[in-house]
């Protein structure tokens, strides 16, 4: 079992995918500045552990399942330095800013089937490598992205005229 990443290879998977993982880091953090922190320590987290890479994984899911936690943690850092009144005027001001309906639907959904609604459709990750980025089976990556489809679709049905 080989172990280990090159840092060339995550350096050109950071250069290459860099957009994409500020994007989903903004959508766990909810903040600019904690996302581009979360993509810079996820990646000096992969830097500093690459030897626990283990090459039969996939690397892409491997990475994003660093970035989700290291964004996750500091989400909860911000949120435990604000009170519920400033975490409610957020909310408010998102919903003022002119989000699409649809967005507010993802935005409402359970942590685990947003994350793997982005994964799949923004990022474009196959079901192993969100599976992996997500640290669950395959089979409930597909029972997840199963149940955000139900959880859209109810929604849609209930603005259709």
């Amino acid at each position: 079992m080989a172990r280990g990443v090159d840092s060339n290879r995550l350096e050109a998977v950071y250069r290459e995918r860099f957009s994409d993982f500020l994007r989903i880091a903004f959508a766990i953090t909810g903040d600019e500045a904690l996302a581009c922190d979360a993509v810079q320590e996820a990646f000096a987290k992969a830097l500093r552990s690459s030897e626990s890479f283990r090459a039969e994984s996939a690397l892409d899911g491997w990475i994003w399942g660093i970035l989700i936690n290291v964004a996750r943690s500091l989400r909860a850092s911000k949120v435990r330095g604000l009170g519920q009144d400033a975490i409610d005027a957020v909310v408010h001001l998102d919903a003022e800013q002119g989000e699409s309906e649809f967005r507010r639907w993802v935005a409402a959904l359970p942590e685990r089937q947003r994350l793997a609604i982005f994964l799949r459709y923004w990022v474009d990750l196959d079901y192993r490598s969100i599976a992996v980025a997500l640290d669950v089976e395959v089979g409930t990556v597909s029972a997840t992205l199963n149940a955000a489809h139900a959880n859209l679709r109810r929604l849609l049905k209930e603005v259709a005229p």
